[in-house]
């Protein structure tokens, strides 16, 4: 079997990693940890294709540890337990566990006392907040390091690593298109040279149309489809909007993904127009935590239909929009007196909470913004 180009260019060592200086530059947090070989447990949390795996793999290597590699998509206790049967020589277990999101709340207490003891050294990696995927008692025992989008000059170098030649209008289209992913960018070259021979914007173009880059969670098409799926909601097409969710879970995308998007649509989209928007899709999102798949499409259908359907108003998000303008542009104004807690004399010498009346026109704002209005109506 042929080694896919983007594992055969992958970085050893630091020295060739490309990207999150926040965390690899001489002084940081990781490259602290991987000189000083210091074992402990940590989550990558950051987009497609800008380095997890590789990070982990370096990190791995340079504690010359035993290195088990699962995806939660696929393995269960089952694996957990092989792992920390199996004699490791003396050396370190570190587990990397891609996609540890997908690991239930079940699978996540099983994985936990091993991790406590330190029988396991756990490497997560996620491309959603872990702070909603992983249980606490996990999370409390490993550090979160945020990874950021490849920039266009990474991905640039990342490109010309390949090997691969082409003239700078298919490379500036390649980084465009890619969006900050290595792994897909490195895979439509790939595909591209492999299909056609050679390397151009046309070929690029009709590699990433053709069907032989299916549907990928963590590439182009899974942005592009929740894409969809949103604006039919928001356009009031719920035939759309099903259509879209099938593709979804027929592409085995992650339902609470999806039913976390539909809550934060029911604010944003639905808001004051229908307060009970939120209702529905809080429970859609709890059902799906409860129920899991491939029941709990069924909740996912109704609740998309639902919302679809539901009149729209984004009062109360521009509102909260335009406030937050005004909080970035004058800073932590002066709290009004009348408004500031008095748990002292001297504030209250001071005049904190002097003249405050529950029920008041006049406004609670700061003086410098007292005549402004964010919510109309």
């Amino acid at each position: 079997m042929t080694e896919p180009l983007a594992s055969k260019i992958r970085p050893k060592n630091l020295k060739d990693f490309v990207g999150q200086e926040h965390l690899v530059h001489e002084g940081k947090p990781l490259n602290i940890a991987i000189k000083n070989k210091h074992l402990f447990s940590f989550i990558l949390w950051g987009p497609p294709g800008s380095g997890k795996t590789t990070l982990a793999k370096i990190y791995a290597s340079a504690l010359d540890a035993q290195v088990y590699d699962l995806s939660a998509v696929s393995a269960g206790k089952e694996d957990i337990g092989h792992i920390v049967k199996e004699n490791s020589w003396g050396k370190p277990k570190v587990l990397f566990l891609d996609e540890i999101h997908r690991f239930n709340k079940a699978q996540q207490d099983y994985l936990l006392p091993f991790v406590e003891k330190g029988e396991i050294t756990l490497i997560g990696a996620t491309t959603e907040n872990p702070s909603f995927e992983v249980i606490s008692p996990l999370l409390s025992r490993c550090r979160v390091f945020v990874l950021d989008p490849l920039s266009e000059g990474e991905m640039a170098k990342i490109i010309k690593r390949t090997g691969l030649k082409m003239d700078k209008v298919a490379r500036d289209w390649l980084v465009n298109m890619a969006n900050g992913d290595a792994r897909q960018a490195i895979t439509v070259l790939e595909s591209a040279k492999g299909l056609y021979g050679k390397i151009t914007v046309e070929t690029l173009s009709s590699t990433l149309q053709s069907k032989f880059l299916r549907y990928d969670k963590k590439g182009e098409e899974h942005y592009n489809v929740i894409s969809a799926f949103i604006k039919s909601m928001r356009a009031g097409q719920p035939d759309a909007a099903l259509y879209y969710l099938a593709r979804m879970v027929d592409a085995g995308e992650g339902p609470k993904f999806i039913a976390r998007r539909m809550v934060v649509f029911a604010s944003e989209d639905i808001g004051l127009a229908q307060p009970t928007a939120l209702v529905v899709a809080n429970d859609v999102f709890r059902a799906v935590e409860t129920i899991g798949l491939p029941e709990a499409a069924i909740n996912l259908a109704h609740g998309a239909a639902y919302l679809s359907r539901c009149k729209k108003d984004r009062s109360a998000y521009n509102a909260y929009m335009a406030a937050m303008e005004d909080v970035k542009k004058y800073g932590n104004l002066p709290v009004p007196l009348n408004l500031r807690n008095a748990p002292t004399k001297l504030m209250k010498e001071l005049g904190y909470g002097k003249g405050y009346k529950k029920y008041s026109s006049t406004s609670f704002l700061p003086e410098k913004l007292k005549n402004k209005k964010y919510l109309n109506g």
